[in-house]
């Protein structure tokens, strides 16, 4: 897969299309794991080749994505995995995809590498505006490495609807409807 510089984006915005739900498996550090496992049980996860990963549905999907009419929603949202929240993007300290010029992004005095998965339906490519530069790359940045918890920029917007927390399936699809 060719990824792409962040130089070549104009603005990311979550969909809720829920393909990275879908189309990639999880990879948990030690303690995602242990608090996934604490609120939902071991067999939410599965181990393999030395690492710890989310467990898929029969479908493919992850086994805490909930599909509702016109979006998708993650019911680990408020302890979601980083590489959930870092999606689509990869932040890295060497250019290890390419085109290095393209990939910089300065933070804290440090060069930083960012790439974005091309298979992300949210990316607009373009000139990179004002705030996708500024705002919503840093706090991908301030995710990936630790400084920051809460998503905001780097999340879906799902309108007018409140925080739903750690609900069971059901409850996820009785709070939303109309």
């Amino acid at each position: 897969m060719q990824f792409v510089p962040w130089q070549y984006i104009a603005d990311w915005k979550c969909l809720a299309c829920g393909l990275c739900c879908k189309a990639y498996t999880v990879v948990l550090n030690f303690q995602e794991w242990l608090n996934i496992v604490k609120n939902y049980g071991v067999e939410t996860t599965f181990s393999g080749l030395g690492k710890l990963y989310l467990r898929k549905k029969s479908d493919g999907s992850c086994v805490f994505l909930y599909s509702l009419p016109g979006m998708n929603l993650c019911g680990l949202q408020y302890m979601k995995p980083i590489a959930c929240k870092l999606w689509p993007f990869k932040i890295l300290t060497t250019p290890k995809y390419g085109n290095a010029y393209k990939a910089l992004y300065l933070f804290g005095g440090k060069n930083l590498y960012i790439y974005a998965d091309p298979n992300c339906q949210g990316l607009i490519y373009g000139r990179p505006t004002w705030e996708f530069a500024t705002q919503t790359l840093r706090e991908f940045v301030e995710i990936a490495i630790g400084t920051r918890k809460e998503q905001h920029k780097t999340t879906a917007n799902i309108g007018s609807a409140q925080p739903i927390g750690l609900l069971e399936p059901f409850n996820i699809v009785k709070r939303f409807r109309l």
